[in-house]
């Protein structure tokens, strides 16, 4: 059985990963925008990727903040 604090380091650990990525496709995004030639195609896949990402962020956020009414 997983403890609890083993449990929220999963969380934390899967939480900077996803940062990561999410970093990683701004910067991504940025240089594309930037390219004189983009492909509006993936600068939207990669706009839908990173919102995603923030979707993950914020649930794995919630999970790890405590509940006030526990």
């Amino acid at each position: 059985m997983i403890s609890i604090d083993e449990q929220h380091q999963e969380l934390r650990n899967r939480l900077f990963e996803i940062r990561q990525q999410h970093r990683d496709l701004d910067a991504a995004i940025a240089a594309l925008s930037e390219a004189p030639y983009r492909n509006e195609l993936q600068l939207k896949r990669l706009k839908r990727r990173k919102l995603l990402l923030k979707d993950q962020i914020t649930r794995l956020e919630d999970e790890l903040i405590p509940d006030l009414d526990a």
